[in-house]
């Protein structure tokens, strides 16, 4: 069975990742070098992108007790914290009485946004501690739940045809899923939202308020690790391995 240093190779090269690819855990103890994922950044997401792009930047924890200065709706999303009264407002249409008004208009109505805020069913952090980190740093095999990468479309594109290169289900492989940036890029993937399938890719971020510092020209890849396990392990077979100029054609230099 590949461990998760291999699998962060294999996707590494066989991908053409600019970016290393993380690894997400739930771990009963904090690992001792690592650092408070809001010190990172107060947004989970803009914080996922910050240690995925800059590979010296040791594990990053949230938790009991390490969950201070994090966006309340990151606290939400990942299961630390109630849903915030009159969020179906502020996510759809606004009410005078919460933020004086403000409205995301992501959802048409208060009705339609707390049906998309229950969508998901519980939200349930994998331990105490919810650890986010480079393969090197990955300590515990068996507390892995989830691969995270954040690449270009054309990365991600093929990404997802390595998924179905073994999976069988055309429409529900890969899933590009409503919710909060992190919530693609970590609750979902990593089986910490009741409702969500255990088998299936998920492609995003599908949330326009993380544009004004989400690269234009990225998208995230998310896969449960035992999924993303057998996509490293079809690599070298596939058409990223034997096909790699279809993957990756040669472009002429402008």
């Amino acid at each position: 069975m590949l461990t998760a240093a291999e699998i962060g190779e294999r996707f590494e090269r066989y991908a053409h990742l600019e970016r290393r690819p993380l690894f997400v855990m739930g771990l009963e103890s904090m690992p001792e070098d690592a650092v408070p994922m809001p010190k990172v950044d107060r947004c989970v997401a803009k914080a996922l992108l910050t240690a995925a792009t800059d590979r010296a930047l040791p594990p990053m924890v949230i938790g009991e007790g390490v969950q201070g200065g994090c966006c309340p709706g990151g606290l939400v999303w990942l299961g630390l914290a109630p849903l915030m009264p009159k969020l179906a407002y502020f996510i759809s249409t606004g009410t005078p009485d919460f933020r004086g008004g403000e409205a995301e208009l992501l959802k048409h109505s208060p009705e339609a946004a707390q049906r998309f805020l229950q969508a998901p069913g519980e939200i349930t952090l994998p331990g105490r501690y919810l650890v986010v980190a480079g393969a090197d740093r990955v300590r515990d095999e068996g507390a892995v739940r989830s691969l995270l990468v954040l690449g270009t479309a054309e990365q991600v594109r093929n990404l997802g045809g390595l998924v179905h290169y073994r999976q069988e289900d055309i429409f529900r492989s890969v899933l590009m899923p409503g919710g909060a940036s992190c919530g693609s890029m970590i609750t979902y993937p990593a089986g910490m939202a009741s409702a969500a399938p255990r088998d299936a890719a998920f492609v995003g971020p599908v949330d326009p308020t993380g544009n004004a510092w989400f690269p234009p020209d990225v998208l995230s890849f998310a896969a449960p690790i035992g999924l993303a396990r057998q996509m490293a392990e079809d690599m070298p077979a596939s058409f990223l391995g034997r096909r790699a100029e279809v993957a990756f054609p040669r472009r002429p230099s402008v």
